[in-house]
């Protein structure tokens, strides 16, 4: 704002400056313009000479053509003149040296360049008030929703310049409170059933360690009792068991909402969206890219959604390849449309290519780089909510993952 505040000074300066400089102009000109009038006063003269009368109503600047009658109101005029012979006879030429004229043409260039001077003035307080103003306001907002500040929405200014901005950022603010009240509601459950199993542990744990007692101390000499307390052990530790599959099996469940709107779309919405946000880098990077002609078609998902894997894919080429090539190929088989991202540079070791899709799982070739490990988890769990699949291979030092979209 101060960089704007120092502009508009600097363009008030200028404007001074600009009426300034016209009106010296002006002046000069009008110095430097002669004198028009003393044509027509000779012109005027050349007709007395031919003995015709003098015809003022064409002239501009004379407005009286006077003869010397010997009184002494020849000599006394209001208005500028000049006395001239002609023949034996004195004339005197009253004429107006266009100061009304130039008055006139002086007052039409200041009002022109002073309805300018308003307009871009106008222009520059709108720009202030209506736009670098209210951004001003909005423009901590992402720093609050970064500190955890997402209870205020964000509220529109009325002239609407950044409507889709304050939609995104209320959207954002929206599935950020979402995602936090998820989260908690998934850590009080988690809490939750940790506690219930914990206490239920307790239980066939107690039994064993008095079953565990009583044969140490020797206290089961029958052998049916003997066998019989082993069983229940056997029991108890099943019982155990269970519960720590469960428990398992709960931390393994889905810890990421991942909603899915099943729709038909377009192969080439998400084929140019991802050319469109990925060229220009990989351009700067001298990263060859090159996408494969295709057949455009109906395909069956997630349009957001399927743009969401791409770019996973995508990033993940970025960042574990060598930067020679991405190539996005696209085939077809079985009714389904395949999306391959190939990239050349692969370093991941062979045996390592089955536990690519498990989550928070990271290779050996991912040391210096950062990532959760969550990235192609989440692409193949959306992928298979929106009926399809995705599958990796490499060879040659290419690395291949391959979304399989299903046709509509």
């Amino acid at each position: 704002m101060k960089k704007f505040n120092i502009m508009f000074i600097l363009l008030l300066a200028f404007t001074a400056a600009a009426f300034l400089a016209a009106n010296l102009c002006f002046d000069a000109g009008k110095n430097a313009s002669g004198r028009p009038w003393q044509v027509e006063i000779e012109r005027l003269c050349k007709t007395i000479s031919s003995g015709s009368e003098p015809d003022i109503s064409h002239c501009e600047y004379v407005t009286a053509v006077v003869k010397d009658d010997g009184s002494s109101d020849f000599y006394k005029s209001r208005s500028e003149n000049t006395i001239k012979q002609v023949g034996a006879q004195l004339y005197r030429f009253d004429y107006d040296a266009g100061a009304k004229t130039q008055s006139s043409s002086r007052l039409v260039m200041n009002l022109s360049l002073g309805v300018l001077s308003a307009v871009v003035i106008l222009a520059f307080l709108y720009i202030r008030l209506r736009i670098l103003k209210p951004f001003n306001r909005i423009s901590s907002v992402p720093y609050d929703l970064s500190k955890g500040n997402l209870t205020r929405p964000l509220e529109e200014n009325k002239s609407r310049y950044f409507g889709k901005f304050v939609w995104g950022v209320n959207m954002l603010r929206e599935n950020m409170l979402e995602q936090k009240e998820h989260e908690l509601k998934l850590l009080k459950d988690k809490q939750t059933l940790i506690l219930s199993i914990s206490h239920d542990i307790k239980t066939p744990l107690s039994a064993i360690k008095l079953y565990s007692k009583a044969m140490s101390k020797g206290l089961y000499s029958d052998k049916e009792k003997m066998i019989e307390t082993a069983k229940n052990i056997d029991k108890n530790a099943d019982d155990i068991e269970k519960f720590v599959t469960q428990l398992t099996r709960s931390a393994s469940e889905d810890f990421i909402e991942l909603d899915v709107v099943p729709s038909e779309f377009y192969l080439s919405q998400i084929i140019t969206d991802i050319a469109t946000h990925y060229a220009p880098q990989l351009s700067e990077r001298h990263t060859e890219f090159k996408t494969d002609d295709f057949i455009d078609c109906l395909i069956l998902g997630d349009c957001e959604r399927s743009i969401e894997v791409l770019k996973n894919l995508m990033d993940n080429a970025l960042k574990y390849g060598d930067g020679k090539y991405i190539h996005i190929r696209i085939s077809e088989e079985d009714g389904c449309k395949l999306i391959c991202v190939a990239n050349s540079g692969c370093s991941l070791p062979q045996g390592e290519m089955l536990s690519i899709f498990d989550s928070f799982w990271r290779g050996s070739n991912s040391q210096g780089r950062q990532g959760s490990g969550l990235g192609l988890y989440i692409c193949r769990q959306l992928m298979l909510k929106m009926n399809g699949d995705i599958f990796a291979e490499q060879s040659g030092g290419e690395m291949r993952v391959t979304a399989v979209f299903p046709k509509a």
